[in-house]
Order: C-alpha cells, then structure tokens, then sequence
C-alpha cells in the first residue's frame, strides 16, 4: 500500500476523481457490482452532493493507481440500525490475496463513528474477511421490491 485518502463531505473529490472511483467500483466489483448510475447515488449520498446524512469514501492507492475502494453511507440512525452501512467495497481484480481489504476494512471501521452493518451475499468469499475484522451475522435480509 502506498497511501490511502479519504474523501468526505470536507474533502471532496474532483470531477475525474469522482469518475475514477465510479470506473474503479464498476469494474472491479464483478458479480458483486452495481450499474454506474447506483454506484455514483451512493458516492453523491456519502458527499452530501444530494439530501443526505454523508458519509465517506476510503480509497488505497499502489503506485499511484487506485487499488481499492471502500464507500459509507450514514443513516441517520443509532442503535436499532447501526449509524454507518459500508455500501460498497473493492479490491482490484489484479492485487486480490494481499490483504488490501484487510487494510481498507481496518481503516474504514477507524474513520467511522459508530457502528457499521454491509450486505453481503453467502457465497461471497469477502464474507471471511468481514468475520476476521469483527463483523458477524445478525439477521437474513429480505427485500420487498416495488
């Protein structure tokens, strides 16, 4: 790891930045991903560039180029939902296996105030390393789409 940087609604991207991050998590999220559009809401919600609680965005460079990307959004809420949920998380495809996502994992639960739930699919491997930094599982999500 070279360096990491943290952008928040104090410290806010520039225009190309913000599309390096957006290019970043959609490629490198994979099965995991999102469309482009619902990857930039989440990064817009964590900047407070639309009505939002904030949040912020942890990115680690390797020479640098961009090697992983972490993104928060507040909730607004405490102790019945936890104040942080970690919406997105990547590694890039060609440095997985040396533990930038440890790393990204460590220094995002330090930057946050409060406590932080993420969704993760069962048979996502990522799932290990979320129980190794202190993560477990409380409930079984379900989603009534409308």
């Amino acid at each position: 790891m070279d360096h990491t940087k943290v952008f928040s609604t104090k410290n806010k991207p520039n225009l190309k930045e913000k599309e390096n991050l957006i290019d970043f998590l959609f490629d490198n999220l994979q099965e995991y991903g999102d469309p482009k559009s619902d990857i930039e809401k989440c990064i817009d919600y964590a900047l407070k560039e639309t009505t939002s609680f904030g949040g912020f965005i942890v990115v680690s460079f390797l020479e640098n180029e961009i090697s992983g990307v972490v993104v928060v959004n507040q909730t607004g809420m405490k102790d019945y939902i936890p104040e942080n949920i970690l919406v997105y998380i990547a590694t890039h495809k060609d440095h997985r296996g040396k533990g930038i996502g440890k790393m990204l994992m460590k220094k995002t639960i330090d930057v946050a105030e409060g406590s932080i739930a993420l969704h993760v699919e069962p048979e996502n491997p990522a799932r290990f390393l979320y129980e190794k930094v202190g993560f477990s599982s409380k409930y079984i999500e379900m989603r009534l789409k409308k």
